[in-house]
């Protein structure tokens, strides 16, 4: 009896001592950071790295946070500096400064990012669309995204979040826009037809002309070469002329030639 009441006055400070232990100790996981806060001296500025580590128990408590790169996509409707409406989506790859995040923690909470980047970026969107005409947003869509990542970078700094990148995904206009935009590309084709058109009427115009000149300048050649030779050049091509009609004619199959100079009898049988 004396054994068994020895150990039941063991098991009574053993399991006390392992709750403790076990109360002592706390994990962080990979992609966070843990901070502390304290009953006494609130939260501890220093960010704790991933593994095992010790805390006071019932007076001090972790408190996680991830540390690793998450997306967020921004949406937004804002009027562009010629007043037509542009919807925008803004697709952003963002972090916490790992040196700030006992201050996120005390301004903002674990849930920093829904505090901050919906505002920020609504903000960021419409004063920068509200600066370039929406023909400007389409042809100069670049220097609108770098302008957005640039102030957008400052604003959230301003809040200790890191942004590693900023993308205009998606840029969509109102319908009235839209169908200017389909008019003005029918106008521009018709105009670059009517011009084709015109174009072509042109040159067939010249070709004209040069043709025209041509046939003048033959026909004064052959008046010069008629007034020089006389009626021989002419008797000349009436003869080739003949030569190529007699060619011809004796070609085809069903050509009959006739005597001239007298009346031929053709043997018609004669009816009853």
């Amino acid at each position: 009896m004396s054994a068994v009441n020895a150990l039941s006055r063991l098991a009574v400070p053993a399991f006390i001592g392992i709750s403790l232990a076990q109360a002592s100790l706390y994990d962080v996981p990979g992609g966070h950071r843990a901070i502390l806060f304290d009953r006494f001296s609130g939260v501890k500025e220093d960010a704790i790295v991933e593994g095992t580590h010790f805390l006071l128990p019932w007076v001090q408590r972790p408190i996680l946070m991830e540390t690793r790169i998450k997306p967020r996509n921004i949406s937004t409707t804002t009027g562009s500096k010629d007043l037509q409406t542009v919807s925008l989506t803004l697709r952003v790859m963002f972090r916490p400064d790992i040196r700030h995040l006992a201050t996120i923690y005390r301004s903002l909470g674990t849930t920093y990012d829904e505090r901050v980047l919906p505002s920020i970026g609504n903000e960021v969107l419409k004063a920068t669309v509200a600066q370039f005409d929406a023909a400007e947003l389409i042809t100069q869509r670049e220097v609108v995204s770098a302008r957005i990542r640039e102030d957008l970078l400052k604003r959230a700094g301003e809040f200790n979040i890191i942004l590693e990148d900023v993308s205009l995904t998606h840029m969509t206009f109102g319908k009235d826009f839209t169908q200017a935009v389909e008019q003005k590309q029918i106008a521009q084709q018709e105009a670059e037809r009517a011009k084709f058109i015109v174009e072509r009427s042109e040159q067939e115009r010249q070709a004209a002309v040069v043709r025209a000149e041509g046939e003048a300048e033959a026909a004064t050649i052959i008046s010069r070469a008629l007034s020089k030779a006389g009626d021989g050049l002419v008797q000349f091509r009436r003869i080739e002329a003949s030569k190529e009609i007699a060619g011809t004619l004796a070609s085809g199959r069903n050509v009959t030639y006739l005597p001239g100079g007298g009346n031929v009898l053709l043997q018609v049988p004669s009816q009853q």
